[in-house]
């Protein structure tokens, strides 16, 4: 099935379906980045780990009829998914205050924002991924306002769905990065991953960190969180 690789990021190789022009296979690599890539290990199981509870959470989200690019799981590091086109821009979801924004606003951490922010940043690693506005959303893209309102509840919807999803394992939202696509019909669906790489989550009943700032702030070990988090998934299936 697997064809010739089209790209190489930091945590994922894309290659593509030999035969088939709307499928791409996803596969998950044991690489850890933070800060821009300033920060980078390798950790031995982290590929499998983001693979199956990525394959998790879009399952989840596609039952409660959020679409996303993912199709199937095909073993522990690869994802069938459908081909989009990304969308350059991180849309990022924030409930309480953690991380960039904490530096970036004078807020403390672990405050809870009265509703859900919602905020761009344009991909692009020469400039560090800077936080935009609708109008720079506009300039630097082919998005229609039509388009960037829709993304924009899509990802509050997914705020909601995900809430329910990580609460039923103990863990809390705090906040999460969502990237969007078009497949070859034009229409806009969830695409990328969503992970402990992409998502801030603290355990309900101790506040300890369970995501990639384990990594980012040396506090622990990264390979052991992400296995506790897919237990979690699969007790309670």
């Amino acid at each position: 099935m697997k064809a010739d690789l089209l790209y190489e990021g930091k945590a994922k190789k894309v290659f593509r379906v030999q035969d088939n022009d709307y499928s791409l296979v996803l596969s998950y690599k044991n690489d850890a980045t933070a800060f821009n890539g300033e920060k980078k290990a390798v950790f031995e199981g982290k590929g499998r780990y983001n693979n199956l509870i990525s394959a998790a959470i879009f399952t989840y989200l596609e039952e409660h009829g959020i679409s996303s690019h993912f199709k199937k799981v095909l073993n522990d590091t690869e994802q069938l998914v459908e081909k989009t086109t990304i969308i350059p821009f991180e849309v990022v979801v924030r409930n309480i205050a953690a991380g960039s924004i904490t530096r970036r606003l004078g807020i403390k951490e672990k405050i809870r924002f009265p509703s859900p922010l919602v905020e761009f940043y344009y991909k692009d690693d020469q400039l560090g991924d800077p936080l935009i506005n609708d109008a720079h959303a506009l300039l630097l893209s082919d998005v229609t306002e039509e388009e960037i309102i829709q993304m924009k509840q899509l990802a509050l919807q997914v705020n909601n769905k995900l809430h329910a999803f990580f609460n039923d394992i103990g863990l809390e939202l705090i906040d999460f990065k969502l990237e969007f696509g078009r497949n070859h019909t034009g229409v806009i669906v969830l695409s990328d991953e969503i992970s402990p790489d992409t998502c801030r989550l603290w355990d309900t009943a101790t506040g300890e960190k369970m995501d990639k700032d384990v990594f980012r702030e040396g506090l622990g070990d990264l390979v052991g969180v992400y296995d506790a988090i897919l237990k979690r998934l699969e007790a309670v299936k």
